[in-house]
């Protein structure tokens, strides 16, 4: 794919000021793209990762919005080639105490964002999932075709938005591609993530690292390759209609992952199991690790940063942002 080929082009991203949304808006700006940034409304005027993009940027729209507001929805799409539908509640532990908001942001949010974008017959919809969906694996690594299994609220939310999504491809013909990344990671990620949660205990001077379950293996990507496979699969064709996982296709424990995160910190500390951490028995996802052929043959993607380095560039930023974090709180 061209770079030059999304220069001019005018694109939506929902949940733009977010962690990965927030990447890949830069992403398509360092590209040549005129975005359209979705960006949930907060009455302190806050625009969270796109705070450098100045009000009246040439390259970037910032509109203040929600997906649960299906008139806004329908504004925002308008005039858009491409859309990047990244706007969720996310987050397991928060989904176990109010379950309900989870159904009406990621469903019915959905639905908004779909039928908006039929109603403008924009080129390609590019719907997030997320890994969770799969639950436990039952066979690794984990293909599309995997069963689905939602064993919390959210992961159960994210299969009803995935299928939204779908539907209108199978309905109506909208060209939508599902998108089901495995646990990105990197800089801009908050607290509720296992990586920065880690890093943000360690660059406080914590001699004890507070963690759920150790022996959960995870697949880790770096928040660039994920959104360089947005960008790849909004581009081709042979994607329409179709889920396509993000993933390394190699994971590793928490266990080992903390320890990978302690060698790239430079710090000392051990590592203690905090009861109130821990999922709930039925709800533990207890291995994630991707299959990414389809990803690879489709759109020729494949990710391009090891886990040491990103560890090491998220350990950086983590260090340099420190006062985002509250490292003696659990983040749900």
């Amino acid at each position: 794919m061209s770079l030059s080929s999304w220069a001019g082009r005018s694109v939506l991203v929902t949940g733009a000021e977010g962690f990965i949304g927030s990447t890949l808006v830069d992403l398509l700006v360092e590209r040549g793209a005129r975005v359209r940034a979705l960006t949930h409304y907060k009455p302190y005027a806050e625009k969270g990762h796109l705070a450098h993009y100045p009000d009246g940027s040439d390259t970037v729209e910032i509109i203040a919005g929600d997906v649960r507001d299906a008139g806004r929805v329908m504004d925002a799409v308008a005039g858009c080639d491409t859309v990047f539908h990244l706007a969720a509640l996310v987050g397991v532990p928060y989904s176990y105490v109010s379950p309900g908001a989870y159904v009406q942001t990621n469903v019915g949010g959905t639905e908004n964002v779909a039928e908006a974008c039929r109603r403008h017959s924009v080129r390609r919809l590019l719907h997030t999932s997320t890994s969770e969906v799969y639950g436990t694996a039952r066979s690794v690594p984990i293909a599309e075709d995997h069963p689905l299994q939602p064993q919390s609220p959210y992961a159960a939310s994210k299969i009803g938005a995935d299928m939204m999504a779908l539907s209108h491809w199978h309905a109506f013909q909208l060209p939508v591609t599902v998108v089901r990344p495995f646990n990105t990671y990197g800089p801009r990620q908050s607290a509720r993530a296992v990586i920065p949660t880690i890093l943000a205990q360690l660059h406080a001077g914590a001699r004890q690292i507070k963690l759920g379950s150790l022996t959960t293996s995870r697949d880790f990507t770096y928040v660039t390759d994920t959104a360089a496979g947005f960008l790849a699969l909004a581009e081709c064709d042979h994607a329409v209609g179709e889920v396509v996982n993000l993933g390394t296709g190699h994971s590793l424990t928490i266990g080992r992952l903390a320890q990978a995160l302690i060698a790239a910190s430079g710090k000392d500390a051990e590592v203690v199991v905090d009861p109130g951490r821990v999922r709930p028995g039925g709800s533990e996802v207890e291995r994630l690790r991707s299959d990414n052929a389809r990803a690879r043959s489709l759109a020729s993607w494949k990710p391009l940063v090891p886990l040491e380095e990103g560890l090491r560039l998220t350990s950086r930023w983590v260090a340099e942002n420190l006062h985002r974090f509250d490292a003696r709180r659990y983040q749900v």
